[in-house]
């Protein structure tokens, strides 16, 4: 069954590229209006042509860290539609730093940036939908480095576990105004071409962590968040729904040093 989302109006940040692009991309197929936010303004305005512009998209350069910027881009999607039923809160990132050489700046700029500007948004937004008496759907895009402990990840990892439980209370708080918040936790994603997020060995670390033994693409994201945004899952609130390859399920495997064995045994 196909979600249809037509007539809907969706807003997600930080989607000029990545999974926020691909789950653009998702619910404009499933006929919903989409307002492409991004800090970079130049390539949200690119990635919404790309879709075909038209009605059905705007572009809208956004300061997710920022209070004034995130009514701005409120008042552009009232001033344009007048209402918002999806919110996808994709924006986000950080600084990887040791614990013990991590800074007080980036600490708060991470939380900043993955946790305060999703209270913020994510409250205008309900607001929104609330009053319209027709409620809505919230996604929150949290990570499996909230979930589990992982090198260099003090501010990301525990801004992210923060971001899980507030998927939780905005969804018992808003369940009343037939708001529906969820959040999609993603495992590793494979970059896009050209750009080199992790060396070898630590591509292999992730791998050997994996089941499904290859990195996520942003539509299988994107693919999650449509399904959140949709009336296929009305009965579904305040869960955290990890795609991710079975990175969260998993524990201790010997697949590595079987692998190694293998190759000591292989004849020369």
């Amino acid at each position: 069954m196909t979600a249809n989302l037509e007539g809907k109006v969706a807003l997600i940040t930080g989607a000029a590229r990545g999974i926020g692009f691909a789950s653009a991309g998702k619910l404009l197929s499933r006929g919903a209006r989409v307002a492409i936010a991004d800090i970079d303004g130049e390539a949200a305005g690119a990635a919404a042509k790309s879709l075909g512009g038209g009605e059905d998209v705007i572009a809208i350069k956004a300061d997710v860290g920022s209070a004034d910027s995130i009514r701005d881009m409120m008042e552009q999607i009232d001033a344009r539609w007048g209402r918002i039923d999806i919110l996808v809160n994709n924006a986000g990132g950080g600084k990887l730093q040791p614990f013990l050489e991590a800074t007080l700046e980036e600490w708060e700029r991470t939380f900043q940036l993955n946790l305060t500007s999703a209270f913020l948004i994510g409250q205008a937004a309900a607001q929104r939908m609330s009053a319209s008496g027709e409620g809505g759907a919230i996604i929150n895009i949290t990570s499996v480095s909230g979930q589990r402990g992982g090198e260099r990840r003090a501010a990301y990892g525990s801004s992210k576990a923060g971001l899980e439980q507030l998927t939780r209370i905005m969804a018992v708080e808003l369940a009343a105004h037939g708001v529906r918040v969820n959040a999609v936790a993603p495992g590793p994603i494979a970059p896009a071409p050209g750009v080199f997020i992790h060396n070898q060995a630590e591509q292999d670390a992730y791998l050997n962590l994996l089941p499904i033994r290859r990195f996520g693409k942003p539509e299988e994201i994107a693919d999650a968040v449509a399904f959140l945004a949709s009336d296929e899952s009305r009965w579904v609130t305040g869960h955290i729904l990890n795609v991710d390859g079975g990175m969260g399920a998993a524990g201790m495997t010997t697949r590595g040093a079987q692998s190694a064995r293998a190759s000591q045994n292989k004849p020369a």
